[in-house]
C-alpha cells in the first residue's frame, strides 16, 4: 500500500474510532468531500485524544501543536494527519485563526476543570466545535452567509455532548455546563439525586438551549447543496434524538451514554435521502 493510501486509511480509522454518529453520516458524502472530512476529523480527534487520555498527555499535545505550526510554515512534518490537514487548509482556505482557536480550547482541557458561566462555556465551544462547523462549510464550498448556521450547528452538537457526558466528565473532574442559578453545587450523582427538582429544572434549561441553537442551525440547511445535505441533516437529527431521550429521563446520563445505534443512523439517512 502506497503512502497516500496508507494516509487515507489512517484518517478513516481514526475518525471511525472516535465518532459513530459523525462517521456513519459522513459516509454519504460524495467521495472527494468524504476524504476531506476524514482528514479534518482525524486531525481534531488526534489533538482531542491527547487532552482526553488518562493521564493527559500534555507533552504529546504540545508536540502535535508544534508540528502543526511547522507544517503551516512550509515544512513537511512526516505526520500524515498533520501534513494532510495543512494541505486541506490551504486548498479550502481555512482561516488560520480557526485552527488556533481549536488548539486554544483543547489546551484549556489541560488546566481548566469547571466552567461557571455560559460565557465561559461558549468561549470553549467556539474553538472546540463552532470552528469545526466553519471548516465543514469551507469543505462543502458554502458561501460565508452560511457561517452563522454552521457555528450554531457545531455549538448545539457540542452542548448535547456535554449533557450526555455528565457522568464521564465527572470522572475526569470536569464540568462544562454552568451551574449558575441552578441551586446545585455540582453535577455529582449524589448531589443531583439529593436535589431532584433542581436537577430536572437544570436539565430542562440545558436542553432548551440546545433546541434554540439547533433551530437556528437548521435555517442554514437550505444553503447546503442537496448532495451534501443528507449527512449533515442526519447528524443533526441524531443529536436531536439524543436530546429527546435525555429529556424523558435526565437521570439516564448517570446510567449510560445516550447514543443512536448504527441502525438508527442508517434509517435516518434513508429517510433524509427520500426527503432531499
Amino acid at each position: 500500500m502506497d503512502q497516500h493510501l496508507q494516509a487515507k486509511k489512517l484518517h478513516r480509522d481514526i475518525f471511525k474510532a472516535g465518532s459513530k454518529t459523525y462517521f456513519n453520516s459522513s459516509l454519504f458524502f460524495p467521495k472527494n468531500v468524504r476524504d476531506e472530512v476524514f482528514i479534518l476529523y482525524a486531525f481534531v480527534r488526534v489533538a482531542d485524544n491527547y487532552v482526553d487520555s488518562v493521564p493527559q498527555d500534555a507533552e504529546g499535545f504540545a508536540r502535535f501543536r508544534e508540528s502543526y505550526l511547522r507544517g503551516i510554515s512550509g515544512e513537511v512534518t512526516g505526520d500524515p494527519v498533520i501534513d494532510s490537514f495543512v494541505e486541506l487548509a490551504e486548498l479550502r482556505k481555512f482561516d488560520p485563526r480557526w485552527t488556533e482557536a481549536f488548539f486554544n480550547s483543547m489546551e484549556m482541557d489541560l488546566h481548566k476543570k469547571n466552567y461557571n458561566s455560559l460565557q465561559e462555556t461558549l468561549e470553549y465551544i467556539y474553538g472546540s466545535a463552532e470552528v469545526i462547523g466553519l471548516f465543514m462549510a469551507r469543505i462543502m464550498g458554502l458561501l460565508p452567509e452560511a457561517d452563522h448556521a454552521a457555528c450554531l450547528l457545531g455549538r448545539s452538537m457540542q452542548y448535547i455532548n456535554f449533557i450526555r457526558d455528565i457522568a464521564e466528565d465527572n470522572s475526569l473532574g470536569r464540568r462544562y455546563l454552568p451551574l449558575e442559578d441552578s441551586g446545585l453545587d455540582s453535577l455529582a450523582e449524589g448531589e443531583t439525586r439529593s436535589k431532584p427538582e433542581h436537577f430536572l429544572n437544570f436539565m430542562k434549561q440545558q436542553t432548551r438551549r440546545y433546541k434554540e441553537w439547533q433551530k437556528g442551525a437548521e435555517t442554514g440547511y437550505a444553503l447546503i447543496p442537496r448532495r451534501y445535505r443528507v449527512p449533515i441533516k442526519t447528524a443533526g437529527d441524531m443529536y436531536t434524538w439524543s436530546a429527546k431521550i435525555i429529556e424523558k429521563d435526565p437521570f439516564i446520563v448517570y446510567q449510560r451514554k445516550v447514543k443512536p445505534s448504527r441502525l438508527r443512523i442508517v434509517s435516518s439517512i434513508a429517510v433524509n435521502i427520500l426527503r432531499a
